[in-house]
């Protein structure tokens, strides 16, 4: 018992400072190879603390080995751009003036519900406000506002604003979210009017498709710009 605990004891300290050398980056901030390395190096701890049979030095060697291995590969993806791009990948943009950029999206595997739930995390919900919408290569997304949404308090400048609304997603990817429609007191026709009357498409191009209390509307076709206009009618929402 006395040499399992002893053998642990070691094993932690060697990997505290594998992790202390290899920098203060959060799970999150983390590459890809960066994070390949830190799952490899928490699995090969584990070998030597419960296996007894297995030398201390059989554990520490390979934890050592990814060290240097980590330290390589960002010595070489600072000097080599297109290195960096092959193991790291290369920021994409997912959200443009135009609106989201359909290919991007499934280039990168997200729904509209990923990109909506990352744009929410940056503080802006409805999409209609948002400039561009960059996913890094870490897989945290940066979002530039459009200039009347930048973040300045009306307080800063001492004036009012009129109430915000939650936007609710009525179509994403061709398809109506029924739990949605009823939330917004709408019908699967009062949706299928909207994109008729202002698209060239019918429900199963729209890529997004959003609708808020005040009656505003976001309208997307998979092949197409993104635009963002008022109903006639205000849906309660």
């Amino acid at each position: 018992m006395l040499t399992i605990i002893i053998r642990s004891i070691i094993i932690y300290l060697i990997v505290l400072l594998v992790f202390r050398l290899m920098g203060k980056r959060q799970l999150g901030q983390m590459q890809p190879f960066e994070l390949v390395l830190t799952l490899i190096i928490a699995d090969l701890a584990t070998i030597p603390m419960a296996e007894v049979s297995v030398p201390v030095l059989h554990g520490v060697v390979p934890l050592l080995t990814l060290v240097v291995l980590h330290f390589v590969l960002t010595l070489i993806s600072r000097s080599s751009h297109h290195f960096s791009k092959i193991i790291s990948g290369k920021p994409v943009i997912i959200v443009n003036p135009k609106g989201i950029d359909y290919k991007a999206m499934k280039k990168l595997n997200l729904s509209t519900d990923d990109i909506f739930e990352a744009l929410r995390g940056c503080g802006y919900f409805n999409i209609s406000q948002v400039q561009y919408a960059i996913m890094e290569t870490n897989g945290k997304v940066s979002v530039m506002p459009k200039s009347e949404f930048a973040p300045v308090t009306n307080a800063d400048l001492n004036t009012s604003a009129d109430e915000s609304f939650l936007p609710i997603v009525l179509v994403s990817e061709g398809k109506i979210i029924k739990d949605n429609i009823e939330i917004a007191k709408v019908s699967n026709s009062d949706v299928e009017n909207i994109v008729k009357q202002n698209s060239k498409g019918s429900v199963k191009d729209v890529l997004l498709l959003t609708l808020d209390q005040a009656g505003q509307v976001y309208l997307q076709l998979k092949k197409g710009e993104g635009k963002s206009f008022a109903l006639k009618k205000v849906a309660k929402v």
